[in-house]
């Protein structure tokens, strides 16, 4: 066995093949070799952060934009059990998530005595983990962590949903043999055949196909091919809430994104009128689909996810996205005329630089006045009515947690996004989420990351109070925000007007090296048209009116 090197170099090796860029982490007593042995291999960045949550958010963000695979390195127990929130996120949204977890060595676990961090057994962190990963490993005999590693890195990578790696400090620098590349798996060519034949049927008999795109085909690396497909069947293109982004820029007939009553009405009667709705990477969740209101009829509909073909009330099952795009493009099925001219989506612009008090939407016309002037920058959005506002904002790349909605992604996942790509995002976060994470921006004058931050300060639960108006628990008070921006290294500015605004946004974006935060104070009660319009249908949906 070729023993050249130690079980953490091999699988920082491993990791950077399979599209790791960098490691996000908090160092703990149990995953300190680790750590040792990676800031001295150098082979992937270790940028550290201040508690576990940002770590998870950050590595989440950097595969979402980046591609490849995202790293989180933490502790046992206090440290791996923080990450519980942000790993549950990425396996509902299918982010491909690699969690490196240190463990008690094998002498501490032979020991008489309950160990620190530990909760029921030794092996309860792991049972945990089970839950929200899709496959682990636990790297305790040098002879078996090649083969597990090579797993668990494959799946990850193929079902683009979070795995957990358990590495015991004991074991962090015995000799191991590197870890060997998987064959790519194979499919059905049969069935692939057979599920295209059907799907290009059902679309030549249609008179008003749209195709729908959904975040699987980020997920997976497979947005240059739906761009290709949407071009050669030259139909409506649609994206859902969580695709928001999805295709721009590619040359697509783009109407906008589907929100059912709570949106456009124009999207709306394309998707819920369409005879033909080809859905392409598309997860059927509540917030892609609960405001349509039952509108769509599901005899229509040609669903691909998860690995399957849902055609009317039956299914194909192993059939990847990735075969089903490659079939249909080499189908033949082509427009039987050039592609309609998308009618264009109208972003709100040109803020009125008055002394009117800002609202939400305001704050959209002054993004999409600064993306005009100074160019694109992607979005990173928290969840709450800053996450509403975002969907005014011009056809940028977005992030966002769309479907399992936990606050405190927005700014940890902005720094994730930069050390990936060496863009600057725009960051958009409520107060209450800035409260809980939004301390992580104390790390940008280490690591050289300067992102706009705009905070929506309404002193309180907004989104929630959209719902509960009159509940005393929403309520946060005043933090003042801004005024802390400098004692993290930043530049911050308080803002009340929209003349104010607009100055802020222009200084903002001409000013880099140091991060800069905009607090916007919203008055009492304001809140986003598309916000306002999501809560009445949600009432709707829910017998609350």
């Amino acid at each position: 066995m070729d023993t050249s090197t130690n079980l953490t170099r091999a699988l920082l090796a491993a990791l950077q093949a399979h599209g790791a860029r960098e490691i996000f982490g908090l160092p703990g007593d149990f995953i300190l070799p680790f750590f040792i042995e990676a800031e001295e291999a150098g082979t992937l960045p270790l940028y550290t952060l201040s508690h576990e949550p940002g770590v998870g958010f950050a590595a989440d963000a950097a595969t979402r934009y980046g591609g490849g695979i995202g790293v989180a390195a933490v502790t046992y127990g206090a440290g791996a059990l923080n990450l519980v929130n942000p790993v549950a996120a990425a396996y509902a949204e299918k982010v491909p998530l690699v969690v490196v977890s240190g463990a008690p060595g094998a002498r501490e676990r032979a020991g008489s005595l309950l160990l620190h961090h530990q909760v029921r057994s030794i092996d309860s962190q792991l049972t945990i983990f089970r839950e929200i990963t899709c496959d682990q490993a636990v790297l305790d005999d040098p002879g078996t962590a090649p083969a597990l590693i090579a797993r668990v890195l494959a799946r990850c990578v193929r079902e683009s949903r979070p795995v957990y790696i358990e590495l015991p400090r004991d074991m962090a620098r015995v000799p191991c043999a590197p870890v060997p590349t998987l064959a790519e798996p194979t499919w059905d060519r049969d069935a692939v055949a057979a599920c295209v034949r059907e799907v290009t049927a059902r679309l030549r008999a249609a008179q008003r196909p749209v195709l729908v795109v959904g975040i699987e085909l980020r997920r997976l690396g497979l947005e240059e091919q739906a761009a290709r497909l949407a071009r050669q069947l030259g139909v409506p293109v649609v994206t859902t809430v969580m695709g928001r982004g999805l295709l721009a820029g590619r040359g697509v007939p783009l109407l906008g994104t589907y929100l059912g009553g709570a949106g456009d009405p124009l999207v709306a009667d394309a998707v819920e009128e369409s005879d033909a709705l080809l859905m392409l990477g598309v997860l059927p969740t509540d917030t892609n689909f609960a405001v349509a209101d039952g509108r769509i009829d599901q005899r229509h509909t040609l669903m691909a996810t998860e690995g399957k073909v849902f055609v009317d009330h039956h299914v194909y099952p192993a059939i990847p996205l990735a075969a089903l795009l490659e079939g249909l493009l080499d189908s033949g099925l082509r427009a039987p005329a050039p592609a309609p001219e998308a009618p264009g989506r109208h972003c709100p612009c040109d803020l009125h630089a008055d002394g009117a008090p800002v609202w939400p939407l305001d704050i959209a016309r002054g993004i999409n006045d600064m993306l005009a002037t100074h160019g694109r920058m992607p979005v990173v959005s928290d969840m709450g009515d800053c996450f509403f506002t975002a969907l005014d904002i011009e056809d940028a790349d977005l992030l966002a947690p769309g479907y399992y909605a936990t606050m405190g992604y927005g700014v940890p996942a902005g720094l994730g996004l930069q050390a990936r790509t060496g863009e600057r995002p725009v960051i958009l976060v409520g107060d209450g989420a800035f409260q809980m994470t939004g301390w992580e921006l104390g790390h940008c004058r280490r690591h050289g990351w300067d992102p706009i931050v705009i905070v929506f300060n309404n002193a309180g639960w907004g989104m929630l109070r959209s719902f509960e108006p009159d509940a005393c628990f929403n309520e946060l008070g005043d933090w003042h925000l801004a005024a802390m921006a400098a004692g993290l290294g930043g530049d911050g500015v308080r803002v009340r007007t929209r003349a104010e605004l607009a100055q802020a946004l222009q200084h903002a974006a001409t000013t880099r090296g140091r991060f800069q935060m905009i607090e916007v104070m919203l008055p009492l009660g304001a809140q986003s048209d598309t916000l306002a319009r999501f809560v009445a249908a949600a009432r709707r949906r829910n017998g609350m009116c």
